[in-house]
């Protein structure tokens, strides 16, 4: 099936500009291994570049610019955001994996999602909004509040569904007087690893009396995966839409997620490096979510430190209420400490060193001092 619809890709794509000099003009491989050999991978850095240099969309567009009635932008996280436009087919196809992310997490037809977060140009949530109203969900938008006013407005409507980052849903039931008690269902989280993170995922369940959902996509690339319902530590991919792959796996099979995308023929990726550093099983569904990106790893000492494992021992300690990680180098050298909220920081201490086999410093600082986030946190500062 991939093989199909991977040469109806190349075939609908040809008048491509970006993909034309790309694949030179390729309409049509025999195989998926003549694929990977005869396309090259296609990075954010060369979109990047492609949009400066053909400004303000790029050359990456299958049809002519009046096609397209959709505009997003990337989060801009790791560098300077890119813009993505869809014709309309390209964004039913959006819609039509947001409903399969729907359907896995058991969302149905009569309940209420609520949206806690101004959704701005980037594409997440509006696909997932207007698929959810597609479906019969009602969805509940509260973007323009304060964090006190949308528990206040939960409170009163009692949506069955709360979709937000991981992050955030750890906020809104630290303001809450019992976040328990809004009668919240299910959270549909995105935007961070921590919803297939064991410790994260427990903390939330514990805050809201709640199935945590996790969801994973990029503005680039559209909804890719969402938990295994049989399994809440494994993401499901939609085969349907995309064409996976992994490369350059470790010894434990961690490797970088490249997508091609089988449907979105305005705005195509070819095997596309995300930069998802994921474990494939035999079903090629994915060990432990997404365990970091290539690009946050920070190498100390020797020890390979991701995101997702720090995170996973940080909430591991249930007093630490939010932290941050200052990376610097010294002597060429990078080191790591943290900084914490909470009265657990020489717990966590403790606990780093015996995950890490590493002496990582924990500053405990005052109840409001870290920086607090509705959409992706920013928790990782590098100084050098």
């Amino acid at each position: 099936m991939s093989l199909v619809k991977i040469n109806q890709l190349l075939a609908a794509i040809a008048p491509n500009p970006f993909y034309q000099r790309k694949t030179g003009g390729l309409t049509a491989v025999s195989s998926l291994a003549e694929f990977s050999e005869k396309v090259p991978f296609t990075t954010k850095a060369e979109l990047a570049a492609d949009q400066l240099a053909h400004p303000p969309y790029g050359s990456n567009l299958t049809y002519p610019l009046e096609n397209y009635s959709r505009f997003h932008q990337t989060s801009g996280t790791s560098g300077q955001p890119m813009t993505w436009l869809d014709d309309p087919a390209g964004w039913d196809w959006l819609c039509e994996s947001w409903a399969w992310v729907w359907q896995k997490a058991g969302v149905t037809k009569g309940q209420a999602a609520f949206f806690p977060f101004s959704f701005g140009p980037f594409l997440g949530f509006w696909a997932g909004f207007e698929s959810a109203n597609s479906l019969g969900i009602r969805t509940i938008p509260a973007g323009g509040l304060t964090s006190e006013n949308r528990l206040k407005m939960m409170a009163r409507l009692r949506p069955e569904v709360l979709c937000c980052t991981p992050t955030y849903g750890l906020r809104l039931a630290e303001l809450a007087d019992d976040a328990r008690a809004l009668g919240v269902q299910k959270l549909i989280v995105a935007g961070e690893p921590g919803g297939s993170l064991p410790e994260v995922r427990a903390r939330l369940s514990a805050a809201w009396g709640a199935e945590i959902i996790d969801h994973h996509g990029m503005t680039e690339t559209g909804p890719v995966t969402v938990t295994d319902p049989s399994d809440p530590g494994r993401l499901l991919v939609r085969h349907e839409s995309y064409y996976c792959e992994v490369i350059n796996q470790d010894e434990q099979g961690v490797g970088e997620l490249v997508l091609t995308t089988l449907g979105r023929h305005g705005s195509p990726l070819l095997r596309y490096r995300t930069g998802d550093l994921v474990q494939p099983d035999s079903d090629f569904a994915l060990q432990g979510g997404i365990i970091g990106r290539a690009d946050d790893m920070v190498v100390v000492r020797g020890v390979n430190l991701y995101p997702g494992a720090v995170e996973e021992v940080v909430r591991s300690v249930p007093s630490i209420l939010e932290y941050e990680v200052l990376i610097e180098e010294v002597n060429s050298m990078a080191e790591v400490r943290l900084r914490a909220e909470g009265q657990g920081t020489a717990e966590l201490q403790n606990r780093l060193r015996e995950v890490f086999n590493l002496r990582i410093p924990v500053e405990q600082v005052p109840t409001g001092t870290l920086e607090r986030f509705e959409m992706k946190s920013q928790r990782w500062r590098k100084h050098f």
